[in-house]
């Protein structure tokens, strides 16, 4: 089966067929690489940094001794996730066709989109982007009184480490079932019919929209590699813990995938 690139976004209609004008397998495995590293490197800092730094901030005005809530909330955080993966889409999306997740990696490549020969070292660089974006913001966040990374960090968890207290099973379910139906979109929104250039919205609104739902449950991973950065900076049970959140995303991503194929067969056949 050929693979096809995961962002179709110089596409062009011609006697009503889509025609690449692009492809990502022309680009050497270092530079994908180093794209996948820089574009982790963003969501973590760009999605995890608006929580830690940005979500809940008080701040006076002017001489008033009395302070404002001035933060971004939940869905200021979740808009922020979401575009993180919009802006490196349009970024990188041509270079290594922006996963920035190994459950996205996974998923692409059983539902054939994606070489697993380069699968390994596609999730290696997410996940030391992940690491190098969380250790930028562990720097800023240090700059203030009081910080503790032991509090969370913007890391997942189950049971006490969950926002809301959810178990284990609630959050290996909204795990999966989410990671799935963002694998679903991404594999719908690069299809071959798909209108050429919006992926990259329709993935990033997905995403906003999967954090909506779950940071009360498990904080949102349905990313291993941004879970993994988190959690070694925040250390103690949320690496522990760390286990579920590669479990239950890549699972999630492989389902979603076949779910697209099955229903979509002759779509990719025309593509």
């Amino acid at each position: 089966m050929a693979v096809r690139p995961y962002f179709r976004l110089w596409g062009r209609l011609e006697s009503g067929k889509y025609q690449l004008t692009k492809d990502t397998s022309m680009i050497p495995l270092p530079k994908k690489l180093t794209a996948e590293f820089l574009g982790t490197l963003w969501l973590v800092l760009g999605g995890c940094g608006s929580a830690v730094l940005a979500a809940a901030f008080l701040a006076s005005i002017g001489t008033e001794p009395t302070k404002f809530q001035l933060g971004i909330g939940l869905v200021g955080v979740s808009a922020a996730f979401g575009l993180t993966v919009v802006t490196m889409a349009y970024a990188i999306g041509h270079i290594s066709g922006c996963h920035l997740n190994p459950a996205v990696s996974v998923g692409l490549a059983v539902g054939g989109r994606f070489p697993k020969s380069e699968l390994v070292p596609y999730i290696i660089a997410q996940v030391l982007g992940g690491i190098v974006g969380a250790g930028i913001l562990l720097a800023i966040a240090s700059g203030v009184d009081g910080f503790d990374r032991a509090a969370g960090f913007a890391s997942n968890g189950f049971g006490d480490l969950s926002p809301g207290n959810y178990s284990l099973v609630s959050v290996l379910i909204v795990e999966v079932v989410l990671t799935g139906a963002f694998l679903f979109v991404i594999m719908g929104a690069t299809d071959g019919r798909a209108p050429a250039g919006f992926a990259p919205l329709a993935i990033g609104l997905c995403l906003t929209l999967i954090h909506l739902i779950s940071i009360p449950v498990s904080n949102t991973s349905v990313n291993p590699a941004r879970s993994t950065a988190t959690a070694l900076f925040a250390g103690g049970g949320y690496i522990t813990q760390l286990w579920a959140f590669w479990l239950a995303p890549i699972l999630g991503g492989a389902l979603g995938a076949l779910a697209y194929r099955s229903v979509a067969t002759s779509a990719e056949s025309d593509a």
